[in-house]
């Protein structure tokens, strides 16, 4: 793995030129990328992979906004308020709260410009509620798939005639003081290119993917299964400590105890919303699963092995199947259904008797001895199951920026030209996995892409 680097001389000639470029073409940069053409802006996008894909891709896609169109088309009454209350609850206000008003405050304002500006058919999932939403406010394309979301955009800039090059990784900034006068990137044939530019933004996502900075920063989920994108290596953070850039809430992560085991398939936590449970391979459950799935993460790999199973129902499932990676673990055999929770038992390898009284003990109306409430229907047959661990999925601290997404220095004093959002950025979930709430990744990628590219 490179070493991200920054030269305070600059080459005597670069081999590209660009007013505004992006490194990064995640739902971060391509957003920023029309943005920055939209205000008139000469704009190149830099990307790692042979095609963008990014965090954005392994994800459901969706975005939480409140007081949109398609909202109030829904009868759903949200605001902005509300939204940053339910961020700040849900992250025992450990966070900035002039980010979390600037990221709520503008998040309708995108949403609507990329359905009527740009086409992407949006609508809002109505038929079970995110932990910590007080309002449906999760904002889809019709497959709820990232890689659906990544290709929309992609299709938009293509559209718009921008120019994107793939198979370029960015390894070096040029500084010059307070300005970066350009960046140098490697092929995959290892030649390196020069490209100058007037404004940078980073939209290269978090660390993840580098077990160092994984160790360093969250040491409690450094042995999870990596779940997010494996270009995720931290070149933002790794940047930032050569600049002098201010960092903030680096041990905040997203993670996820709902990954089908072996499989690698995402499920979505509608299954455990809507009534479902997850239990032990002694049969019984352990937590209080309505915290969240980020929490869920660390509580799973607590168990024996690391491993815990998704029990619910056909009801459920029904509501599930709206995400094509519920799908595709129904098509590969991981989610495994029976008419009896005996049969559905010797199917999961779990012990009948006591899986049985588990499900006998759900209290539905009622509070249970972790407490979570359970709400009518309870399960019934067919009953479904799949075998999940926990999971490491991406990064939620990064560099601080201001109102128009400028990266700041330690003393607050902004960088004149450097800006970054999405995963390079702090975002909004607080200082570890808890502060999470669903969506919060693709809010501050979405929402400080478009404010950086209107602001470069």
């Amino acid at each position: 793995m490179m070493t991200p680097k920054i030269e305070s001389v600059a080459p005597d000639r670069f081999d590209l030129k660009t007013g505004t470029l992006i490194i990064g073409a995640g739902a971060c940069g391509l957003v920023a990328a029309l943005s920055a053409s939209e205000a008139g802006q000469d704009v190149l996008v830099i990307e790692a992979d042979p095609v963008p894909s990014g965090s954005t891709a392994l994800s459901a896609g969706l975005i939480p906004a409140s007081g949109t169109k398609i909202q109030q088309a829904a009868g759903i009454m949200d605001d902005a308020v509300l939204f940053a209350s339910d961020i700040q609850s849900k992250a025992h206000s450990e966070n900035d709260q002039a980010l979390v008003d600037l990221l709520t405050s503008n998040a309708a304002e995108v949403i609507d410009w990329l359905s009527e500006r740009h086409a992407l058919p949006f609508s809002v999932v109505t038929d079970f509620d995110y932990p910590g939403h007080s309002r449906r406010r999760m904002h889809g394309l019709p497959a709820r798939s990232g890689q659906e979301l990544i290709d929309a955009l992609r299709s938009a800039c293509e559209r718009e005639g921008l120019d994107i090059i793939c198979n370029r990784r960015a390894t070096t900034l040029y500084r010059d003081q307070d300005q970066i006068s350009g960046v140098a990137v490697t092929g995959p044939d290892a030649t390196v290119e020069t490209i100058a530019c007037h404004r940078l933004i980073l939209a290269c996502n978090g660390f993840g993917g580098n077990p160092a900075l994984v160790s360093e920063h969250m040491p409690q989920i450094e042995d999870a299964l990596w779940f997010g994108h494996s270009g995720n290596r931290g070149e933002a953070v790794l940047w930032a400590e050569g600049l002098g850039a201010g960092l903030q809430n680096l041990g905040a992560y997203q993670g996820h105890g709902n990954v089908a085991h072996p499989h690698g398939i995402l499920i979505t936590w509608a299954v455990i919303t809507e009534g479902g449970i997850q239990v032990n391979r002694d049969g019984h459950r352990f937590w209080d699963e309505s915290q969240g799935y980020s929490e869920a993460a660390r509580a799973v790999l607590a168990q024996p092995d690391g491993e815990a199973f998704a029990i619910f129902d056909g009801r459920i499932a029904a509501i599930a199947r709206q995400f094509e990676d519920f799908k595709r673990a129904e098509e590969t055999g991981a989610i495994r259904s029976a008419d009896t929770i005996e049969h559905l038992s010797k199917a999961l390898g779990l012990p009948s008797l006591a899986l049985e009284q588990t499900i006998r003990e759900i209290p539905i109306g009622g509070t249970d001895q972790f407490g979570r409430s359970f709400n009518p229907p309870p399960l019934a047959p067919p009953y479904m199951g799949v075998r999940v661990t926990g999971a490491l999925f991406h990064t939620q601290g990064g560099l601080r920026v201001d109102s128009s997404a400028r990266v700041l220095k330690e003393d607050g004093s902004a960088f004149t030209n450097l800006y970054a959002g999405g995963g390079a950025a702090v975002g909004v979930s607080g200082k570890g996995d808890s502060g999470y709430l669903s969506g919060n990744g693709l809010l501050s990628a979405v929402v400080l892409g478009r404010i950086a590219g209107l602001s470069a």
